[in-house]
């Protein structure tokens, strides 16, 4: 009888210990897996809702200059990406016959040369609008003949970026865009909707419009055939509140954030907030936080520790409401 008690009373204290270790132990899992937040605090500043597009620079009434008459360039006075107004002459050519006339002359002396060069001008190559000299071909001492290009010029440099056909809709002449090239993508210049295209264009089933952005101060790196993306800037707000997205929740519509409570940081509040506009980074405050508040943003749980899904989806319920 004495040794079935003790059989019993030894293995009491086992399912003791069994309990009191599963509970260390889930403690201890639990708080390894459970959510984990970092801090962020809300800070005031500018955003912007956009709509993205990739774009070409590209010249807008591009125009090739031919040579007046067939012959040799005698001197060029304009260098590539030099503006020009129209009438300047940008090169003297000398025709066929005054090239011949001229060496014939040099080769007699310098008194020569200089009456027939004095007698026998040379033709200038003028130009027809004010712009920008975006291609040199000519050279002194090169030959042309009246259908060779010696420049090409632009009146001006545009984007020309191609929006699809989801967002064409929100785009409107005279908007403001923000554009950056590829070869520079730390520079950021703004632009103004000049065009928008009326036929589209179809590739791999994608559906485009053409739109010219108009620089306003076009920079002195930006080349003919740069690569381009644009933002096209479809709503501002200027010196409002800004919360962080990815702290935002939503329970039930309504949109809340976690704020840390004095007397248990580890259990967060869910507090209701009121928000306006949203780049996808960030988002507009419109109530229930002031600047320099703080907001919890749940953090994703690391592979080996964890189902890798929000934190909260399987977190215990959180501190009171406000």
């Amino acid at each position: 009888m004495k040794k079935i008690f003790s059989y019993k009373k030894t293995a009491i204290l086992v399912f003791i210990v069994l309990v009191i270790g599963g509970g260390f132990a889930y403690s201890r899992f639990s708080s390894k897996n459970g959510p984990t937040f970092r801090e962020a605090t809300i800070t005031r500043g500018d955003i912007d809702l956009s709509a993205i597009a990739t774009g070409v620079v590209q010249s807008s009434n591009r125009l090739e200059i031919k040579p007046p008459i067939a012959g040799r360039v005698e001197e060029v006075l304009v260098q590539e990406g030099q503006r020009v107004r129209k009438g300047q002459i940008l090169a003297w050519m000398s025709s066929s016959e005054r090239a011949a006339l001229i060496d014939a002359a040099r080769a007699k002396g310098p008194d020569e040369l200089k009456h027939w060069e004095e007698l026998y001008r040379p033709t200038p190559v003028i130009a027809p609008i004010d712009g920008m000299i975006i291609l040199r071909n000519a050279e002194p001492g090169q030959t042309f003949q009246s259908q060779e290009a010696e420049f090409v010029m632009s009146d001006w440099l545009i984007v020309r970026a191609q929006v699809d056909e989801t967002d064409i809709a929100q785009i409107k002449l005279k908007q403001k865009a923000r554009i950056t090239l590829d070869a520079y993508p730390n520079e950021l210049f703004n632009g103004t909707v000049q065009e928008i295209a009326f036929d589209a264009k179809t590739v791999s089933n994608v559906t485009t419009y053409a739109v010219d952005v108009l620089p306003e101060k076009p920079p002195a790196f930006m080349r003919s055939g740069m690569t381009t993306n644009v933002n096209f800037i479809l709503e501002s707000r200027h010196d409002v509140l800004l919360v962080p997205t990815e702290a935002i929740l939503t329970r039930h519509g309504k949109s809340q954030v976690l704020i840390p409570l004095e007397q248990d940081p580890s259990r967060p509040s869910e507090h209701k907030v009121e928000l306006g506009l949203s780049d996808g980074r960030r988002t507009e405050v419109v109530s229930g936080l002031a600047e320099g508040d703080k907001v919890l943003v749940p953090q994703i749980l690391k592979a080996g520790k964890g189902t890798g899904s929000n934190p909260l989806s399987s977190s215990p319920p959180l501190g009171g409401r406000r």
